[in-house]
């Protein structure tokens, strides 16, 4: 047998399922077998495999062992001559197995091969080839200096910039995304370090393939999708922690004890900067435009005041008193930034009717306090009105500015204008197109791409794949959407790389898949386009849940008191309230068999519930399919009274524990 491809899955079902599309076109001319270790996931990645690639050899853990374990485990069992190690979130040409066999064969020194990788728009990313982490270029790559000068042979050996990126190059570490790996090579240097987890693993086998007297080499000749990460988010603290602690393993194994001291500084520097940036960016992001807008308001209002104490109400000499504006206005700035945090203004995409909700609201509460306070507190309800009407402008102005100049990704209303094409032949590009039109993205315009001649008009369809570049134009496209099952994977990462400048996104949809797959950056995450069940992911209604959780729980303990009389196991009852006020688990869940269950739609993650969505239907058996659609259908359909209505008939089973 010539090639084993050993892919490692971890709750990315649709990514897998995309992946393996592209694997099974690309092996077809090969005597390969493909295997999928599983590390538990909990996403029906094990099902789906069964139903759709039933000749795909699968290894399900029991837990998560970590990438390197769970790569050993499949090359133990492995038959070719040659090992491939390949992301689960990644696209390969039909021939790209073809290319790379044909350059190892005829190179008997290569121990291990990576190639060309793309993003999801069809950037190059740079860690397709990289240099070995020496202290010196890890400190180079930690402060930023290899980002900035990346094609210097001084600063740019992290990535390796200064190599032309189109030529083939001996290179010192591959990526573990795509590693092909020489069956005897890895026989004399030995398997994957079970040292490492996750990350650190392929500059450790990189290295020792070196060591052992073999090549590492870059081939650009064939080119691989990798919407990276997808399994992991690159701005989280656990990132930092996990990636750079494998950079210390391998140092402590690797360079001399001198070296790996000076590393392991450098690293441990490394992770308290990287973390503390990360934290401080998170909150600034979080925190700026409340903070910006409530400066704003204050400044209006301060003005409006002078304006109105001088002009209008009192004339010179008097003036309102300094708890005016040192404190009430304060907290009437609280209630508006509230109000609109609560009505989605902060949201995004922007949308100024939420922030006016908020401020209409806000309003409301203000004028509802001031009418109810002693008369000595009450100032001015004219200054509250003006201060709304300020707010409303100088804020509806301020994201507009930040809009035009692009700062802070802030768009206004821009996914509810969202234009499609879908390329494909008829019948798969009208099958997608539905998918979309059932998807929370309330599509603008949906157009029909077909990859062939259109020599009768079809309904639908506004041109063919020739005249893409003028079908964007004219049609002020946002969203390219490919069918894999008409067009080849290398026809569709050509057609993304020649249309990258045309400010487009790019997604992907497998054969006979409720998924559609894309990717904005190499720093976020593919977009998953779910038939239906989209409503629970809202911010919104994220929101509104843990807001209902906080309000009822608080509720119930202020009935405790009474309801201990009533609820089996009160003091279980008291442990869960508990529980959900500090997030660790929500009031109103999901049925337990949804995990097992036969349903093809996938739901959006949240946490486990005390009840769930069986527990308002009493003495009723249902089957699991039942169970499912009720699972479903809450997920698509969220709102708050579902809860409160599932909470008042249930209460009584607050108590247990599951």
């Amino acid at each position: 047998m010539k090639l084993t491809v050993i892919i490692v899955n971890y709750n990315v079902e649709f990514y897998l399922e995309q992946c393996l599309h592209s694997v099974v076109n690309a092996i077809k001319n090969i005597a390969s077998e493909v295997i999928v270790v599983d590390n538990n996931s909990v996403d029906k990645s094990a099902e789906m495999l069964r139903n759709k690639f039933p000749t795909v050899q699968l290894i399900q853990n029991n837990e998560n062992v970590g990438f390197s374990k769970a790569n050993n485990q499949a090359i133990r069992i492995s038959k070719g001559e040659y090992v491939l190690l390949l992301n689960p979130d990644t696209i390969v040409e039909d021939d790209t197995f073809d290319k790379i066999i044909s350059f190892m064969d005829e190179h008997p020194k290569a121990g291990g091969l990576g190639v060309k990788m793309l993003d999801g728009k069809g950037n190059f990313l740079p860690e397709s080839k990289r240099g070995l982490p020496t202290p010196k270029i890890a400190f180079f790559k930690v402060f930023g200096l290899s980002k900035l000068f990346p094609n210097t042979k001084t600063f740019g050996e992290y990535h390796l910039g200064y190599l032309n990126a189109e030529e083939i190059h001996q290179v010192d570490v591959l990526s573990g995304a795509f590693m092909l790996l020489r069956k005897e090579t890895l026989d004399k240097i030995g398997l994957l370090d079970e040292d490492y987890f996750m990350y650190g693993e392929d500059i450790d086998l990189s290295y020792r393939i070196t060591k052992g007297g073999y090549q590492n080499y870059y081939f650009p000749e064939t080119r691989i999708i990798h919407y990276k990460g997808e399994s992991t988010k690159k701005s989280s603290i656990n990132y930092v922690f996990i990636f750079y602690n494998a950079m210390i393993i391998f140092a402590k194994k690797h360079f001399s004890p001198k070296n790996a001291k000076m590393f392991s500084f450098i690293i441990h520097l490394a992770i308290y900067l990287r973390a503390s940036l990360s934290i401080l960016k998170r909150f600034l992001q979080n925190i700026f435009l409340p903070i910006f807008d409530g400066a704003l308001i204050y400044v209006g209002i301060f003005l409006i005041r002078y304006f109105w104490e001088s002009y209008v109400k009192f004339g010179s000499g008097l003036h309102y008193p300094i708890e005016f504006i040192t404190i009430v206005v304060p907290i009437y700035i609280v209630i508006w930034l509230i109000s609109i945090y609560y009505s989605g203004g902060y949201d995004k995409p922007v949308r100024m009717n939420k922030i006016f909700q908020g401020l209409f609201i806000g309003t409301i509460i203000i004028l509802v306090f001031y009418a109810l306070i002693n008369e000595n507190l009450r100032f001015s309800r004219a200054l509250i009105l003006l201060g709304a009407a300020w707010a409303f402008i100088a804020i509806f102005i301020f994201r507009n500015l930040l809009h035009f100049l692009k700062i802070g990704n802030i768009q206004i209303g821009e996914s509810l204008v969202k234009r499609y094409v879908i390329i494909g032949t008829e019948e798969e590009a009208t099958r997608v197109a539905e998918l979309i039109r059932n998807s929370v993205v309330s599509p603008a315009f949906i157009g029909l791409v077909h990859v062939g001649d259109i020599k009768n008009h079809k309904e639908g369809f506004i041109g063919n794949l020739s005249q893409i570049r003028d079908i964007i134009s004219i049609y002020k496209v946002n969203e390219v959407v490919f069918c894999a099952k008409n067009i080849a994977a290398g026809r569709i990462i050509d057609l993304m790389s020649d249309l990258k400048y045309a400010q487009v996104q790019y997604k992907i949809a497998p054969p006979e898949s409720f998924s559609i797959i894309g990717s904005k950056s190499i720093n976020t995450p593919g977009d998953l386009f779910m038939v239906e069940v989209n409503s629970i992911n809202k911010p919104q209604n994220i929101r509104n849940k843990r807001t209902f959780d906080i309000i009822s729980s608080f509720a119930l303990l202020v009935l405790y008191p009474f309801l201990m009389f009533f609820i089996p196991k009160p003091l279980n009852f008291l442990k869960n309230i508990i529980k959900v006020l500090f997030g660790k688990r929500t009031l109103i869940g999901y049925g337990e068999i949804t995990l097992n269950s036969s349903n093809n739609y996938s739901l959006h993650a949240i946490k486990k519930g005390i009840l769930n969505t069986t527990d308002a239907l009493k003495n009723i058996q249902l089957d699991m399919d039942t169970i499912d659609r009720l699972n479903v259908l809450y997920a698509r359909d969220y709102q708050v009274v579902n809860d409160l209505n599932i909470l008042v008939k249930s209460i009584r089973k607050l108590g247990r524990m599951n």
